[in-house]
């Protein structure tokens, strides 16, 4: 831009302008740096709560990560819980079977009671000596003697087998009432150790929900943090401008009275005295008296 010496009310005019246009200008630019003091305490308000959500979120995820590995050892050991029945019922399975061929091996004439065949043969003797019966019944009443007798006999030949018969029946049913004690047990154990790892299940997910919610908040906070950045830069570019065009008009005036300033200077140096007769120097004279009046403006 040419420079320019105005020496007039224009001047005077212009500068008053610019005078008031400054101090528009550093009224908005108060207004402004307080707009962006207060966009950046929010903005550190922000970035102080995602930092605590961060923090805060660490303790559900650590938990997640115990509870995780709880999990996963009580959904090892009820495998093993499981192995475990399978094998105990299989036991039991087998105890049954067995007491079942020990029953279908003994003789059930070695599982008699001697005793009660006395008592048989005692009563059957009572009677056929109190009673007076018919020949056919007295003859099958000896019969039945003779055959308790004999089956007495046999019994009493046969005691030691019968009480091996007997010691291994009683151990087949200890063993299966053993196995089915295992086996009850085992079946509780799983009910348990399935109960505790629902519950774990149940304490992740609730971990997680709190661990989501924290994020979705941080989300939320750095979304808001964004916007308002973004507000920042805005204002900080009107800032920008604001200041710009205050050192534009703060440059024209310093250049504007610069150049007054070596105008007057130039013109305020001592001259020789023009001559009468000279029209030249008479007119020079009479243009200077003018400027210094205020009344004529000088330009490039």
């Amino acid at each position: 831009m040419p420079s320019r010496a105005l020496l007039s009310e224009q001047w005077q005019r212009e500068d008053r302008e610019e005078r008031d246009r400054l101090r528009q200008l550093e009224a908005r630019l108060n207004t402004l740096l307080d707009r962006r003091h207060e966009l950046m305490g929010q903005v550190r308000t922000l970035s102080a709560k995602q930092k605590d959500l961060y923090n805060r979120r660490q303790v559900p995820q650590a938990d997640v990560e115990r509870l995780h590995d709880e999990h996963g050892q009580l959904g090892k050991g009820l495998s093993e819980l499981r192995r475990a029945c399978e094998k105990a019922r299989q036991t039991l399975e087998e105890a049954v079977v067995r007491r079942r061929e020990l029953l279908l091996t003994f003789d059930r004439s070695e599982r008699q009671n001697p005793d009660q065949l006395r008592r048989e043969i005692a009563e059957l003797e009572l009677r056929q000596q109190t009673r007076a019966l018919p020949i056919e019944e007295e003859n099958a009443l000896i019969a039945e003697l003779r055959q308790k007798a004999k089956d007495l006999q046999h019994v009493e030949s046969k005691k030691a087998i019968a009480a091996e018969h007997e010691r291994q029946r009683h151990v087949a049913e200890e063993t299966i009432v053993a196995a089915r004690a295992e086996v009850d047990r085992l079946v509780e154990a799983m009910a348990t150790a399935r109960s505790e790892r629902d519950k774990r299940m149940v304490e992740i997910r609730t971990k997680l929900e709190a661990a989501g919610a924290m994020v979705a908040e941080m989300r939320a906070a750095g979304r808001a943090r964004a916007d308002l950045m973004t507000e920042v830069d805005t204002v900080s570019r009107e800032i920008a401008e604001v200041e710009r065009e205050g050192r534009e008009l703060m440059a024209r005036s310093r250049t504007r009275r610069e150049d007054a300033r070596k105008i007057m200077q130039e013109y305020s140096r001592p001259r020789p005295a023009p001559r009468r007769n000279d029209p030249t120097s008479i007119a020079e004279s009479n243009l200077e008296e003018l400027m210094k009046r205020g009344k004529v403006t000088l330009g490039g």
